[in-house]
């Protein structure tokens, strides 16, 4: 590992070797787009990477050592960090402040953990850029250091694998542009390596550049094809590895075997905890909260599937009600309403679905569980829900910046269509429901008539009831059993739990998109001032998405003080008029789902070994074909000469063989640094490698090859393996000569495989050898006697 100061270094070098390093690094971290969704990463890199280089030009220049590059590196983590990394602790986005030199002291050390127990999409907000910002810093001083530094400049590679590793283990399954990596990765890495040899000083090497000008740019231009070739080779090569290692599905990373993804299914739907809410809560304050404006809800959680047992979110991918994110900043830059400032205090509520309105624009969680509520809340927009797997418990405090939408007026919904949201068809939906909802809708012209049709059915013809003590008998639930009960008993009697979800199951019957909500907001005499919100607030509404608007509340629930007029709520007895009608054609019976339970079971914790050995193993396989795939070009280069090694060994005739065996010599002397005079005989050319490198045989094997060549007799097969030994001697001792980087660089040198000029003189050699045996042949009188005029090759 030579070392070179900076006065034997060209400009040219250094400008190469600092483009190289930046180009290979940013392509690295480029990976970290899928974590942060987005560029906005990127500031935290670039600036990582010119502070790095900086560094690493200046000390290489000053030649100071590794205490004193240590040393700035690390100032300069804390003077810049702030402003690259935690612009939000810092005066004015640049002066850091206790907070920002406390952040970065601190996150030098838990940030990496921070990021992988967080899913992505992660949050600048949330100290991320950390991770970036350390990666990008000490990975640019290590690898421009090296390549400043030492002649060989593939010791960079390292720290830059190294970072690519690191972007693949801290990432996410779903890689950003892995083909486009790959490629730039291989190319960028055999340009900067093969011109980094190409200006190489030749010290050892026979310079004919001067004898013949000509001839020298001709060599220059066979080299610059040969590295073109070299580079389509390793770019074909790293298409053909993307291709095949392309995985079916998302990688296992580190994220997965530490924190599981969130999966909101796990958690029971809020609309089965109703009716306890009611029963148990009635006068208990369960949450405070302040400036909430008129005619605005506090909303628990919203759902848009139904399965027969429970109306639950749906179980689809992006932009569907199980689609939760993380908690972020400006999570609705977009949104149309009134600004709006929510203060909230958890009172006797207990649950992990968090009290908001629409639409989120970001909550600061404050007091001691502040930390550990933010790092477990998670956000769907869609459906302006959030959920914090912490749980909410009293004392708990936020505050909530949101964008209350106006509700609009049936003037303003006239003309507007339905959004374009698929409705939602109950499988298991009572019978006569679809024939209650179609009659309803009968007469309605526009979609906000139908809603609104719907609606006054249930909340005009139905009755109040929450089954308390002293009320009419009302089941809690929301069962297929329990809607069918509704809507075939004398009187319809329930709650806003059953309304609400059989007006959602109406409207999917005919159509209408639709989505139960469950909240909480005061009577209309209640409302100013500090909501406190109690069980006997708790309330269930339906929504209907308009086009251009958005969606819009409903209320099925019939008044409070609309109740039955008896206590009879059994189903009628009474028969129907008889309709004649088709005979139904045959069903199934269905099978109804089991009953889900409210309270579940604690899962098991324990670590899942055979992921994390899997998810280990990919990323060992991952990194290693990276490592093939930057080296492919140089496995080429080894294949080839084997290739001729082996078609020279293997040659039709002796003397073939024998002259193969001194190529393979003479090849191996031009990748050490010799340079041959093209058409040169043998004994010249022993001459030219014995004063370029250590081979004393030299002489002695061309003199050999050419006795043996052109002698009287064809070689044994003795004679060929004793000659191949021998050069294999003279090749053991040029490399043994040689030091270890000088090895490593003729093992990597194409030299040997650009040489044009060499093949004419061959095609010499085999007409000489040949017209040599034709005069060897019997009944030629001279097949004693003659010898070749000359011993050109």
């Amino acid at each position: 590992m030579t070392a070179v100061s900076p006065s034997e270094r060209p400009i040219r070098r250094w400008v190469l070797d600092v483009v190289a390093v930046g180009l290979l690094l940013l392509v690295a971290l480029i990976g970290f787009w899928s974590t942060f969704a987005g560029p906005v990463f990127l500031i935290s890199v670039v600036g990582g990477l010119l502070l790095g280089i900086a560094i690493a030009l200046v000390c290489a220049w000053l030649r100071w050592g590794i205490l004193i590059t240590a040393g700035l590196t690390i100032a300069a983590y804390f003077v810049f960090g702030g402003a690259l990394a935690l612009p939000y602790t810092t005066i004015a986005g640049v002066v850091p402040t206790l907070d920002t030199l406390r952040g970065l002291a601190l996150g030098a050390v838990t940030s990496w953990k921070q990021l992988l127990t967080t899913v992505a999409p992660v949050s600048v907000q949330d100290g991320h850029l950390l991770v970036t910002f350390l990666i990008s810093l000490v990975a640019s001083v290590t690898a421009a250091s090296l390549a400043l530094r030492l002649q060989r400049a593939v010791w960079a590679l390292i720290p830059i694998v190294g970072a690519l590793v690191l972007v693949i283990a801290l990432g996410v399954p779903q890689p950003a542009f892995p083909i486009v990596q790959g490629l730039v990765l291989a190319a960028v890495t055999v340009i900067w390596l093969s011109l980094r040899a190409w200006w190489a000083p030749q010290r050892n090497a026979v310079d004919v550049s001067e004898a013949d000008p000509s001839r020298a740019r001709h060599m220059r231009t066979r080299r610059l094809i040969g590295g073109v070739a070299i580079i389509a080779i390793a770019a074909g090569a790293g298409v053909g590895l993307s291709a095949a290692t392309a995985p079916a599905q998302p990688r296992h990373v580190f994220r997965d075997a530490i924190i599981p993804p969130f999966d909101i299914r796990d958690y029971a739907s809020p609309l089965q905890s109703f009716r306890k809410n009611v029963r148990d809560d009635k006068t208990n304050t369960l949450f405070t909260v302040e400036g909430l404006p008129k005619g605005a809800r506090v909303r628990i959680g919203a759902m848009d599937e139904w399965d027969g047992m429970v109306y639950n979110v749906t179980d689809g991918g992006p932009g569907s009600s199980s689609a939760f994110t993380p908690l972020r900043s400006d999570m609705a830059p977009e949104a149309e309403g009134v600004p709006t400032t929510l203060r909230f205090t958890i009172e006797d509520y207990a649950g992990v679905w968090v009290p908001g309105v629409p639409t989120l624009d970001e909550i600061t969680y404050t007091g001691s569980r502040g930390e550990q509520l933010r790092r477990s809340t998670y956000v769907n927009n869609t459906t302006d829900t959030t959920v914090a797997t912490a749980a909410l418990e009293k004392g708990d405090t936020y505050t909530v910046e949101a964008i209350v939408p106006v509700a609009p007026s049936d003037a303003q919904l006239k003309d507007a269509e339905f959004a374009n949201v698929k409705p939602h068809t109950a499988t298991y939906a009572p019978e006569d429901l679809a024939n209650i909802a179609a009659e309803v809708v009968t007469d309605a012209e526009t979609p906000i008539e139908q809603v609104r049709a719907l609606e006054a059915h249930f909340s005009k013809d139905g009755f109040f009831s929450h089954g308390l003590e002293g009320e009419v008998l009302s089941r809690a639930g929301h069962t297929a059993e329990r809607i069918s009960t509704l809507l075939g008993g004398d009187q319809m009697v329930g709650d806003d739990e059953q309304y609400a979800v059989v007006m959602a199951l109406a409207a999917g019957e005919v159509g209408i998109p639709a989505r139960v909500v469950m909240g909480y907001y005061p009577d209309e005499k209640d409302a100013g001032g500090a909501f406190e919100a109690t069980g006997d607030d708790v309330h269930a509404w339906v929504e209907v998405p308009f086009e251009g608007i958005g969606w819009v509340a409903f209320d099925p629930t019939p008044p409070e003080d609309q109740v039955p007029k008896n206590q009879n709520t059994k189903p009628r007895v009474d028969p129907k008029p008889q309709v004649l009608q088709p005979p139904p054609p045959p069903q199934e019976p269905v099978d109804l789902p089991p009953t889900v339970p409210d309270d579940r079971e604690p899962q098991d914790d324990s670590p899942n070994i055979l992921g994390i050995i899997g998810m280990i193993l990919a990323i060992a396989g991952i990194s290693l074909g990276t490592l093939l795939l930057l080296l492919s070009p140089f496995i080429v280069i080894g294949v080839w000469k084997a290739a001729k090694r082996r078609s020279r060994r293997n040659a039709a005739t002796p003397s073939d063989r024998i002259s193969g065996g001194w190529d393979e010599l003479t090849d191996r002397a031009i990748d050490h640094g010799a340079r041959l005079t093209p058409g040169a005989t043998r004994g010249e050319e022993a001459s030219m490698v014995a004063s370029a490198v250590a081979v004393p045989a030299a002489t002695a094997l061309a003199d050999r090859a050419d006795s043996q060549v052109f002698g009287p007799g064809e070689p044994t097969a003795e004679d060929v393996e004793a000659f191949w030994r021998e050069v294999d001697d003279a090749v053991g001792g040029m490399r043994s000569s040689a030091g270890f980087w000088t090895r490593v660089r003729a093992r990597l040198s194409i030299r040997s495989l650009s040489g044009g000029s060499r093949l004419t003189a061959r095609l010499q050699e085999v007409r000489a050898a040949a017209a040599a045996r034709v005069r060897r042949e019997p009944g030629n009188i001279d097949s004693k006697s003659t010898k070749p005029e000359s011993e050109t090759r």
